[in-house]
């Protein structure tokens, strides 16, 4: 069997350190999936129990009447499903609509917005008729200029909206942000994007496991895929520490938490970054009018290493950042001091609000900063969706129902852009991706000092 091949230190993967989120803490204790025990044999096998491999094995087995199999080397929602934001908005991509229409053409800039915006109301219907109850909240996300120049970009942006995406966004001023409850130190401006919403990440991921189970899918936790491979007769073969599944299809969904082995196609094709999130204790009704921050909708700024916070149901505030090239005890620790610096600085009357819960996690970037749901290189009834750039909650979800459709050949009509069919290039140095990290995050960081 095959070492599986990282990029992180062992920590990063490690199932049995407690993630220690906010969102574990609002779960109620839930028998975990078993573990898999001999070998198997099934139509699809799926590898990954987030978002994208849950969803996937949901539509497969509700719309298209299949039994997959799904195996996560942890129990479900364990990655960045479990311990995102609770952004479920625009996004999946982090180039630019000029960038896009330069590559793929004002069409296709088109079809990934209508994908956009038909992948977020899927998460709302899963949430509502699906029965989810993820806390669900407010319609609306805020886009918050962090400079007084990129205040003065917000029309433009606010207009290409209306052109491409067909949604209306009303810039506001910054004194017309303190009227809406969005006061923090440092916002020159924003403007409305009316679509997205927050929700509970945690309770989201185990909704949809309950649902893809019910509908027919077989979930094993603890499972972790050692090794995959095609065979001459066109299966695919999975190894596992507790037995080997055999398949006539594959969807391999493990996005940020990937190996570079796993197959050997996906090396150097996808990059994880570190992003790490704060919520404080619950806000008195003191605290939230001192600060002037009594908005429910989920906001984020224009910084290229973003901040990203809103105010929970509960009245925490959940604030998060990147800025780590590594997890170990040892960054962790000093990013908790750095995002705290980063909180107070936004919101200083809220500086006595503790923090109660700090965690982190892997965001999947692509070289080419574009998502990809396809085929898996050559193999020809394997497809892979990953790289959502920090917009996978109504992104993976809506990866997982087309690739659900395409595998049991039956394609649904919903967008499938081509900058999403596009397969990724490999970084150059594969081996040496993650070092350039810290470069990045100086020069972005200088960017936004600039702008």
């Amino acid at each position: 069997m095959k070492t599986l091949r990282r990029i992180y230190n062992a920590h990063a993967y490690d199932t049995e350190i407690p993630v220690g989120s906010y969102w574990d803490a609002t779960l109620t204790a839930a028998p975990a999936y078993p573990a898999l025990d001999g070998d198997r044999r099934t139509g699809v096998a799926i590898i990954g129990a987030g978002y994208t491999g849950l969803s996937a094995a949901l539509h497969l087995a509700r719309d298209h009447g299949e039994a997959p199999l799904v195996i996560d080397a942890a129990q479900p929602g364990w990655g960045a499903s479990g311990r995102n934001a609770g952004f479920c908005g625009f996004g999946g991509a982090k180039l630019g609509d000029s960038a896009i229409i330069r590559r793929f053409g004002e069409d296709d800039l088109r079809a990934f917005y209508s994908a956009q915006k038909e992948a977020i109301a899927l998460v709302r219907d899963l949430t509502t008729a699906g029965g989810i109850a993820a806390e669900a909240q407010e319609d609306g996300e805020y886009c918050l200029a962090h400079s007084a120049r990129a205040a003065r970009a917000l029309p433009d942006i606010a207009a290409r909206l209306s052109r491409y995406a067909g949604v209306d966004c009303p810039v506001l001023s910054a004194a017309e942000m303190r009227q809406e409850g969005l006061h923090g130190d440092g916002f020159h401006g924003g403007f409305l994007l009316p679509v997205g919403f927050g929700l509970n990440p945690g309770k989201y991921a185990a909704g949809l496991a309950r649902l893809a189970q019910q509908a027919g899918a077989t979930i094993h936790g603890g499972t972790p895929a050692l090794s995959v491979q095609e065979q001459p007769d066109g299966t695919y073969t999975v190894e596992t520490p507790s037995g080997r599944i055999t398949a006539d299809r594959l969807v391999v969904a493990s996005n940020g938490y990937s190996s570079d082995n796993l197959p050997d196609w996906l090396r150097g094709r996808y990059l994880p970054v570190v992003s790490h999130i704060m919520v404080t204790r619950p806000l008195t009704e003191a605290e939230t009018q001192a600060q002037g921050w009594t908005s429910r909708r989920i906001a984020y700024d224009t910084r290229n290493l973003l901040h990203y916070f809103r105010l929970l149901p509960d009245n925490r505030v959940l604030f998060g950042m990147r800025g780590t090239s590594n997890i170990t005890p040892g960054s962790t620790h000093q990013m908790r001091r750095r995002i705290r610096r980063g909180f107070e600085a936004m919101f200083p009357a809220l500086a006595q609000a503790e923090t109660a819960y700090h965690w982190s996690g892997l965001v999947c970037l692509t070289r080419g900063l574009t998502p990809y749901a396809g085929q898996i290189g050559g193999w020809r009834r394997a497809w892979t969706g990953f790289g959502y750039h920090g917009g996978g909650v109504a992104m993976a979800t809506y990866t997982g129902r087309l690739l659900a459709g395409i595998a049991a050949g039956k394609p649904c009509s919903s967008p499938l852009p081509q900058l999403m069919q596009a397969q990724p290039a490999a970084f150059p140095f594969p081996g040496f991706r993650r070092r350039g990290l810290p470069l990045a995050y100086t020069c972005y960081g200088i960017r936004d000092l600039l702008a």
